[in-house]
């Protein structure tokens, strides 16, 4: 190919992608920046990655939506979105009654069991009874920190942690008797060398449609039902042309969505 027709090629490219990325709106999405696997992972060149990143990415080319993900400390992303700092959470967050006080949700893009770990050498249940007397770590401002003020009045302590890694660290210290959170990243934790060392599954908690939430959605600002309408879209649509089925099979052996049910 002469000179010439290589850079009219090359000049035609360049403005074919800058009319996508014109015709695509950007949109801010906040994520807390720690390890969360399988959800989110950070490899050692600093980029994100994992099920949910996948998923959103999934659902952005979907909605023809240019989406950054935002970093912002799991304690701040409400107010960062409430601020327009961001247009969009998708960090696991569930959808709560107390939390549609201050912003709206997508419809749910997955909803998994929350469990309890423990020390392997403690003997006990994920029951009220079964942790009376036990100090038990939660991710502060989470459902699960919600959960357990509500269920287990009779534990010694609930200490919170900005992180959930923080409380598994202390759990593997010994520092607390059990944790509670997502049963997919507790999971992911019990595998690890670490985990496989010093835990164990406890069990599952019971069912507190109120706290708990029906599900995991992405934030958005109340009011802003034309973000909220794509996204809802976006999500039906990767569900029923299986590139939700082929993001999930990277990452578990079953489908992670749930029952079939409107969140919102």
């Amino acid at each position: 190919m002469k000179p010439f027709l290589k850079t009219a090629l090359a000049a035609t490219l360049i403005a074919l992608s800058g009319a996508f990325s014109a015709s695509a709106e950007q949109i801010k999405v906040g994520f807390s920046p720690e390890a969360y696997p399988p959800f989110y992972s950070q490899d050692a060149s600093g980029n994100w990655g994992g099920w949910e990143v996948d998923i959103v990415n999934a659902i952005c080319s979907e909605a023809k939506l240019d989406c950054v993900l935002t970093p912002i400390p799991w304690d701040g992303l409400i107010p960062a979105l409430k601020t327009k700092k961001i247009d969009a959470i998708m960090n696991s967050m569930s959808i709560t009654d107390e939390r549609k006080k201050e912003i709206d949700f997508s419809e749910k893009y997955y909803n998994t069991p929350t469990a309890v770990i423990g020390a392997k050498d403690q003997k006990f249940d994920a029951t009220p009874e079964g942790l009376k007397a036990k100090i038990i770590g939660v991710q502060a401002s989470t459902v699960h920190a919600a959960y357990a003020k509500k269920h287990f009045t009779d534990a010694a302590e609930i200490k919170e942690y900005q992180t959930q890694d923080e409380a598994n660290q202390d759990l593997a210290a010994g520092r607390i008797d059990a944790t509670q959170a997502d049963s997919i990243a507790l999971d992911a934790f019990l595998k690890s060398d670490q985990g496989k060392a010093c835990c164990d599954l406890k069990g599952y908690v019971a069912p507190d449609l109120e706290v708990l939430g029906p599900g995991v959605g992405a934030g958005v600002r109340q009011g802003d039902t034309e973000l909220k309408d794509k996204l809802n879209a976006a999500i039906k649509a990767i569900r029923a042309n299986g590139k939700y089925a082929e993001i999930t099979k990277k990452y578990f052996d079953f489908d992670i969505y749930g029952e079939e049910s409107q969140s919102n």
